[in-house]
């Protein structure tokens, strides 16, 4: 039987406790294990859509080179966000950020950035490459936004988005940790636009809270499979201010980090059948205290709100802890949000749902996925080695584009390559 867990307790990660997400029989979950097998068969991307989006970024690319409002500058594209922390399924988008060489962060105004995007904006339009383009400059980051024509993949350019890169990085190396929170962030994505709750320009959850609302869950599972962040990011960026970190810095220190965490830490054995039932549980009743407490991942529990940040709900960024991640979520849309958490729970609690197949695919996906899956048949004999080697095949992104694709203006050879590739991450 689950445990219910109280959302006034201020700690949550204190009352784990008493709490096992392996508590939940195995057997009793066994048809929801293979549904989510199937699902995320149906979902990750495969080699050709990480090609498809590497080509459609090389695209972007000659589309640049000819711009004169870059000309004497070294310009890098450097994708970010899903696509690079490996959590984006075969309909993600892309994230770029058109980095200005040799500028630390912050140092080009909101007009620069603009300016730039204004440009980038129209040389796409020439060039026919880009539709339903939309240019947003008063966003929090200015933005363009439009779909590839030629690959049909939507893109979020910005101007020197050092943060989003960086942010980017440690979700990778977070994912690295253990194969289990990749799966159950995309898992929950698709859970969360099943529900409509999974669209920022609504009022609901955008996928960087759902992330973190994923860790938060894993950091207060007994035993945790993820640490607070505090611990990742002790002695990097936690103790400086962004405009001065040194992104090889940042990998030297969270990889230390995370390497002491997994030679001590107590191996969680729990299913990602466990894991999602006892996420639905422990958040099922997220709206019921949100104007008192937000959730933290910087370190791993929940928060007092004592002052400051005010909104329906506060989930903490733990690159910018003055920042919500969850800014856009509206007191109607919570509502919203928190019914889909508890219809999940109820549903999840019923024998009757975990052992129907079907009833478990239409509460987790959306009509036109669940309409596919239920016409196949279920998978009895899921290949885990397959999947691990898809994993450590996305590792190859890293040696091909997370290094920066250069644009030398003042050097007409290096504006017609590629730059060389140079791996960025580790394995940890």
């Amino acid at each position: 039987m689950l445990f219910v867990i109280s959302w006034h307790l201020c700690n949550l990660a204190d009352s784990m406790a008493v709490y096992h997400s392996s508590s939940t029989n195995n057997d009793r979950v066994g048809v929801l294990e293979i549904c989510l097998k199937d699902i995320l068969i149906e979902i990750k991307p495969v080699e050709s859509h990480r090609v498809e989006r590497i080509n459609a970024i090389r695209q972007l690319e000659e589309c640049l080179r000819g711009l004169l409002v870059f000309r004497g500058v070294v310009v890098s594209l450097k994708p970010f966000g899903s696509f690079v922390s490996n959590l984006y399924t075969k309909w993600g988008d892309l994230d770029v950020s058109v980095q200005i060489d040799n500028t630390p962060p912050n140092s080009i105004s909101r007009n620069t950035k603009r300016y730039y995007l204004k440009n980038i904006l129209h040389a796409l339009r020439r060039t026919g490459l880009a539709r339903n383009t939309q240019y947003i400059p008063n966003a929090r980051v200015p933005l363009l936004k439009y779909i590839s024509r030629h690959h049909n993949i939507s893109f979020d350019v910005s101007i020197n988005n050092h943060f989003g890169v960086m942010k980017s990085s440690i979700l990778k190396w977070l994912s690295e940790i253990d194969d289990r929170f990749r799966d159950m962030v995309l898992v929950t994505k698709e859970w969360a636009k099943a529900q409509n709750i999974n669209d920022a320009k609504s009022g609901t959850l955008n996928s960087y809270s759902l992330c973190l609302l994923v860790i938060f869950h894993f950091q207060t599972c007994d035993p945790p499979i993820l640490p607070p962040l505090r611990v990742i990011c002790e002695g990097s960026i936690s103790n400086q201010e962004w405009s001065s970190f040194s992104e090889r810095h940042v990998e030297d220190v969270c990889s230390a980090n995370i390497q002491r965490f997994r030679s001590r830490r107590r191996v969680n054995k729990s299913s990602l059948a466990q894991l999602l039932v006892s996420f639905f549980d422990k958040l099922s009743g997220i709206g019921n205290s949100a104007s008192e407490y937000s959730i933290s991942t910087f370190e791993g529990r929940l928060e007092s709100i004592t002052g400051g940040l005010r909104s329906p709900l506060i989930i903490e960024d733990p690159f910018e802890r003055s920042e919500n991640a969850a800014r856009t979520v509206r007191v109607l849309e919570l509502h919203k949000i928190s019914n889909a958490f508890r219809d999940a729970h109820d549903k999840l609690s019923s024998s009757l749902v975990l052992s129907d197949r079907d009833s478990l695919i239409f509460l987790l996906t959306r009509p036109i996925l669940a309409s596919r899956l239920r016409d196949q048949q279920p998978v009895t004999n899921y290949n885990t080695r397959s999947q691990h080697s898809n994993f450590a095949t996305i590792g190859v992104l890293e040696r091909q584009f997370e290094n920066t694709v250069r644009l030398d203006r003042m050097h007409s050879q290096a504006s017609t390559s590629v730059a060389s590739i140079r791996p960025t991450y580790r394995n940890f």
